[in-house]
């Protein structure tokens, strides 16, 4: 399943290709290191030249496209040093986004929470699922329902983009890592939410998020 659950068709041809790309990316579909050759895009995608470039050159922004004079454009590849880095900005951004959301959520936003919450107890009663494309699904459904219920556009970007760059590292490790608890900590952190309590869900998040990092670093 696609990353996002837009309509891509009824988007501009640019933003199409960018997140039709994005999403290769992010899912390892185009694997880290290799060559992104515009005219198979072009093809697959049924899309032209100047949009899959535009798509290509906001991706090289994010850090998810590596252009090289004279060798050509690559999908960037992973380190494990980029994963520290990456999880001391998210610390402190979801740490401020997930105690903002639980302040400023609106009614039908902690409806719509709740029924996450709902969803993760339907998996946690199916253990198969846990560590799946069906937690994954969730968590990122989870993370963009908080960052809109910020209501702080320019955070919700910043959030975005660095979440993206971790969604790759979960995507690499998926099959190695058991995600039994990640599932009551993301109950944990919606109920902090849907109570308003914002200290609450900051510290939680905080912890899931380091969580995360200790597991993937089990694993690579």
């Amino acid at each position: 399943m696609a990353m996002t659950d837009l309509d891509t068709e009824s988007l501009p041809l640019s933003e199409q290709a960018y997140l039709r790309i994005r999403d290769q990316i992010v899912t390892l579909s185009l694997p880290p290191g290799s060559v992104i050759e515009e005219g198979r895009l072009r093809q697959e995608l049924g899309l032209g030249r100047t949009p899959i470039r535009e798509a290509l050159k906001r991706l090289a922004q994010e850090d998810l496209v590596a252009v090289i004079p004279n060798r050509g454009t690559f999908v960037a590849g992973i380190a494990i040093t980029d994963l520290a880095a990456i999880t001391e900005i998210r610390v402190e951004l979801e740490g401020f986004a997930f105690r903002l959301a639980a302040e400023r959520a609106t009614a039908d936003e902690c409806s719509a929470f709740r029924e996450l919450i709902s969803e993760l107890e339907a998996i946690q009663s199916d253990g198969r699922a846990l560590g799946s494309e069906a937690l994954m699904r969730v968590d990122q459904r989870l993370h963009q329902a908080v960052y809109r219920a910020t209501h702080n556009r320019f955070l919700e970007d910043a959030l975005e983009r660095y979440f993206r760059l971790s969604l790759r590292l979960w995507h690499l490790v998926l099959d190695r890592v058991h995600m039994e608890e990640a599932v009551q900590e993301h109950r944990e952190i919606l109920e902090a939410i849907v109570a308003g309590d914002g200290s609450l869900a900051s510290a939680a998040i905080r912890r899931h998020i380091i969580a995360f990092e200790q597991a993937i670093r089990k694993v690579l």
